[in-house]
């Protein structure tokens, strides 16, 4: 691996979260300003403060029973816990993250927790489509960003964005309520101020969003470096992007060729990550997790047979 083309990319990738996450504190401390005054920014500081302490952590065995998800035990897929457990060890994780399996057709895997309780998911489909070194690489994605605490990055991202958004709907209903007023006492309106209340909100979600995408970046770089092998996660990207956009266009926007903006993806573009996987392609510093010959996943009777049936939305608000 490249250690040089790693380390540019890793450098600009933290800049890039410091430069988001300060675009969106900056937003929230304008609105309090704009508000009240410096007071209000003081006031926000410590609400901000009180709600990091006070935020209530959903424990990954609630999301899993949400998804309908199963441990998924060392006989049933040895290949994936030995590995898991070695990523656990490269990463230097307090805790080998528990690795649980959801019946769906879909291909994806995410992460809840934190790094003293973490769990991994992955979806049959998943399973079915990668081979055994894609996997790997996506497990070592997953506990990257265990590893960079990106859930709770991802939690402060969207406190700063929810505030925002309140305080810029309490403003608007205090302008409408004193613009009568405003009006009949012939007071100049600042209009660039107007506009900052309004779309403030906006601003706020579309730097989340990109503070979303340089997460995933980082993600990619560190699991390249855990496995030694960025390839392989490459390989994973491109078959997941492949055969996942085909069936997605199929149901819901057939014909569809357009892409989704850049700014409103909450991952980047696939292409993006490939070629900056391949960059890091040089003789290896460490050595790869050692694969068997083929995935060793052996699913027990109670997940019944391979998935078939296409994803549908559930009352949870959940799409799997």
């Amino acid at each position: 691996m490249n250690p040089h083309i790693w380390l540019r990319h890793s450098l600009s990738n933290r800049l890039h979260s410091l430069l988001l996450f300060a675009v969106m504190a900056g937003f929230l401390a304008l609105l309090g300003w704009m508000l009240w005054g410096s007071d209000g920014i003081i006031l926000l500081l410590l609400l901000g403060a009180a709600l990091l302490l006070i935020n209530p952590v959903v424990t990954p065995q609630l999301i899993m029973r949400m998804y309908h998800a199963t441990r998924l035990t060392p006989s049933q897929a040895p290949a994936l816990h030995s590995a898991l457990i070695e990523l656990a060890h490269r990463a230097e994780l307090p805790r080998v993250p528990t690795l649980y399996y959801i019946p769906s057709s879909m291909l994806s895997a995410f992460t809840v927790g934190r790094q003293h309780e973490a769990s991994i998911a992955v979806t049959d489909g998943l399973l079915q489509a990668l081979n055994t070194r894609e996997t790997i690489a996506v497990l070592a994605h997953e506990v990257s960003h265990i590893r960079n605490n990106d859930t709770w990055v991802m939690g402060v991202a969207d406190m700063f964005s929810r505030l925002t958004s309140m305080l810029s709907l309490f403003g608007q209903f205090l302008l409408i309520l004193n613009l009568p007023l405003i009006l009949l006492s012939g007071i100049g309106i600042d209009w660039l101020a107007i506009l900052i209340l309004i779309f403030a909100p906006n601003l706020s979600a579309l730097a989340q969003l990109g503070l979303s995408r340089t997460r995933e970046y980082d993600a990619d770089l560190n699991a390249a470096r855990l496995t030694a092998d960025p390839e392989g996660l490459a390989h994973a990207l491109a078959k997941i992007e492949r055969q996942s956009g085909r069936f997605m266009e199929r149901i819901f926007l057939p014909g569809r060729r357009i892409p989704e903006p850049s700014l409103l993806r909450t991952h980047p573009p696939t292409e993006e990550r490939i070629r900056r996987l391949m960059e890091l392609k040089q003789p290896l510093q460490k050595e790869p997790i050692p694969l068997p010959p083929r995935m060793e996943f052996a699913p027990d009777p109670a997940f019944g047979e391979r998935i078939e049936r296409p994803p549908r939305w559930r009352i949870t608000g959940l799409w799997h």
